[in-house]
């Protein structure tokens, strides 16, 4: 027997839309450039976007160039199935080769996901599936283009930045600073990488981890938990620029969306040991949106990354909230 490619059969395009002449940021700022985004799945059919942490970009799926940041959710027969959905994710902006830090907001990131629609012609966006960063840039474009969106899911992210999450990032992004001002990028990089991973893990893994190892044998030197984090400090080092970081980091607590203006048919994930979205902060967005769905709240020993972590517990959310999507059209098979 032979498969014969049709309109059914999973495929992925990259695409590069340009930024049009005289975008204006909510800073004021001019924005130049182009959108990189990826479009994975049948070619036609319901569309699903799907948006990550400002660490994500638009390689979601696993594909060519290796695995996806969420692989383990999408694809055919996944929670995110792109053998019944089309699939389009984005690098956030600003570019890597952006010179210098840019002001930017959910909102304007919203605006850009807009122009890769129009791009594509895609008057709608059938479901929106947004964790961390990529939920709050979901808000923002609900609220932004309310008759565009018709199903959104949110994870681990809130209407606002909390204080507390804000002052974490605030030393993130005076140490890449520091980094840029005495020509140790890449060394600052890995430290604000070091200070991130104690706010996105929580206090019980790290207990459970690392409570028993020994002391080194001389003040200064690193403890087991510091040798985690060191290496996954330097793990991160060419993964991003220092002015990129500060305006992602800027971004998320620049983020307000006020939830009365959201009126898809939303679900709102949250975890109890998030230290950077807690628990009463989605809490409070489920009880302001006008069309909440579902609220979900489960433990977890894995903090805000539980939306990478707890796969039982997001492929039961995306399951539940995409399975009303219809599917595309069924495979043809011919002998």
């Amino acid at each position: 027997m032979s498969i014969l490619f049709s309109p059914c059969t999973p495929q992925s395009r990259d695409l590069a839309v340009a930024i049009p002449d005289g975008f204006v940021l909510d800073s004021g700022q001019p924005l130049s450039g182009v959108v990189q985004a990826r479009l994975v799945g049948p070619s036609t059919g319901p569309l699903v976007v799907v948006g990550g942490g400002i660490s994500a970009d638009r390689r979601a799926a696993d594909g060519p160039d290796g695995a996806g940041w969420w692989g383990w959710a999408i694809g055919a027969g996944a929670p995110i199935d792109i053998a019944r959905h089309r699939l389009l994710s984005v690098d956030w902006a600003p570019e890597p080769a952006t010179r210098g830090a840019v002001t930017i907001t959910t909102a304007d990131q919203a605006r850009l996901l807009a122009l890769v629609l129009d791009q594509l012609n895609a008057p709608r966006i059938d479901a929106y599936v947004g964790a961390s960063y990529g939920g709050c840039v979901g808000l923002a474009f609900a609220a932004r283009f309310p008759t565009r969106l018709g199903r959104l899911i949110v994870i681990s992210a809130a209407d606002r930045a909390h204080p507390s999450a804000t002052a974490w990032r605030g030393v993130q992004r005076r140490l890449l600073q520091l980094g840029l001002d005495t020509d140790r990028e890449a060394e600052a990089i890995a430290l604000a990488r070091e200070l991130a991973m104690t706010t996105y893990r929580s206090a019980g893994e790290f207990v459970d981890r690392f409570s028993a190892g020994p002391a080194p044998a001389g003040a200064g030197d690193a403890y087991p938990v510091c040798d985690y984090l060191i290496a996954q400090g330097r793990a991160y080092q060419g993964r991003t620029t220092a002015a990129r970081w500060i305006s992602l980091s800027d971004s998320l607590d620049r983020h307000r969306v006020d939830p009365a203006q959201i009126h898809a048919r939303t679900t709102v994930v949250g975890f109890t040991s998030d230290r950077l979205v807690p628990i009463g902060d989605s809490r409070a967005l489920a009880e302001r949106l006008p069309n909440l769905d579902r609220f979900i709240e489960r433990p977890s020993r894995y903090g805000h990354d539980a939306f990478l972590k707890e796969r039982a517990v997001v492929a039961g959310v995306l399951t539940a909230a995409l399975k009303t999507l219809p599917a595309a059209c069924s495979p043809e098979i011919a002998a």
